[in-house]
């Protein structure tokens, strides 16, 4: 059982885009967690809150500055960049907001992962993913109304609501109850990037199976708009660390940590309070997003061994 969790993780980009293409072939496989898509997000959530460090934590929390510098880029850059998307004229309203939606969520569990196998400083990126969480049930809302607003009626406290029934209180469960598991933490920490692997996927499925008539209409533009979106949070992601002047390990994680959103807030936000083609641009980042980022990972750690041994020579 161990093993299946661990390989659902590690293929967790493989497995989304599969069952992205059998909801979309088959809607009703997935149609059928219409009513606890909320409850499989709230299980990734949770499931970070098991594997966070304390001492990692407060490692990464001496540097301030470089905390503070990366969540500014997060709630400023990629937000920014899906309003300018958003502009499109050939987008519906619900498709244009929901970029937005996708834009103002950072901090994705998988964002974590991707940078470990990038080589990059895990800590920093689990500490972006934490505080960038803690921050999201305030800001996220706050930025969907303030750049959104104009194309929807957007309601704040509902959303706010939402991210801290779904977000802040599972993560704060999860860290809660570390001391109590005692040795079976360790066993809990294996399964926990499964679990939110497996919810990952559902909720993407779920959205692409809602999604299916109007994919077939709008699957091209978004497609290319998600796309445009994830290279550009990369690059800037990478020369504005540079402009900080963070070192190697963290130029990766920003650029990763700020490339990748947390679709499936963005996601289950968009299915909870809008109409269902709001979901369309989360679901696609997400499958993409996590694409490109695990093939960008296993770059960068091959150019960084190549690095590492020619500085040796």
């Amino acid at each position: 059982m161990k093993r299946l969790f661990q390989f659902i993780a590690n293929q967790l980009a493989v497995l989304t885009f599969l069952c992205a293409v059998l909801a979309y072939l088959y809607p009703p496989l997935f149609l059928i967690f219409k009513d606890y898509f909320l409850w499989f997000f709230a299980a990734t959530m949770f499931a970070l809150g098991l594997v966070l460090d304390s001492g990692d934590l407060k490692n990464e929390l001496s540097h301030p500055r470089r905390i503070g510098l990366g969540v500014l880029t997060q709630f400023s850059v990629m937000p920014l960049l899906a309003f300018g998307m958003a502009q499109y004229p050939g987008f519906s309203p619900a498709i244009a907001l929901g970029f937005i939606i996708v834009g103002c969520a950072p901090g994705a569990m998988a964002s974590n992962v991707i940078v470990y196998l990038a080589g990059g400083a895990v800590a920093f990126s689990v500490t972006l993913t934490t505080v960038a969480t803690f921050l999201s049930p305030l800001l996220t809302p706050m930025l969907v109304k303030f750049l959104g607003g104009a194309i929807m009626p957007i309601e704040f406290l509902p959303l706010m609501k939402t991210i801290l029934l779904t977000v802040l209180v599972p993560l704060a469960l999860g860290l809660l109850i570390q001391p109590y598991l005692g040795r079976r933490l360790a066993l809990a920490r294996s399964f926990a990037p499964g679990v939110a692997a497996i919810a990952i996927i559902v909720i993407c499925s779920y959205a692409v199976a809602a999604n299916q008539l109007r994919i077939q209409d709008m699957a091209l533009p978004v497609l290319l708009a998600v796309i445009l979106i994830n290279v550009l949070g990369y690059i800037i992601g990478w020369w504005l660390s540079r402009l900080y002047g963070f070192d190697h390990y963290h130029r990766i994680t920003l650029m990763i940590e700020l490339g990748m959103q947390n679709a499936g807030m963005g996601v289950a936000l968009a299915l909870k309070h809008f109409p269902p083609e709001a979901a369309l641009p989360g679901a696609l980042f997400a499958v993409w997003c996590i694409l490109t980022a695990a093939t960008a990972s296993s770059w960068l750690r091959k150019h960084h061994h190549k690095i590492t041994k020619d500085a040796l020579i």
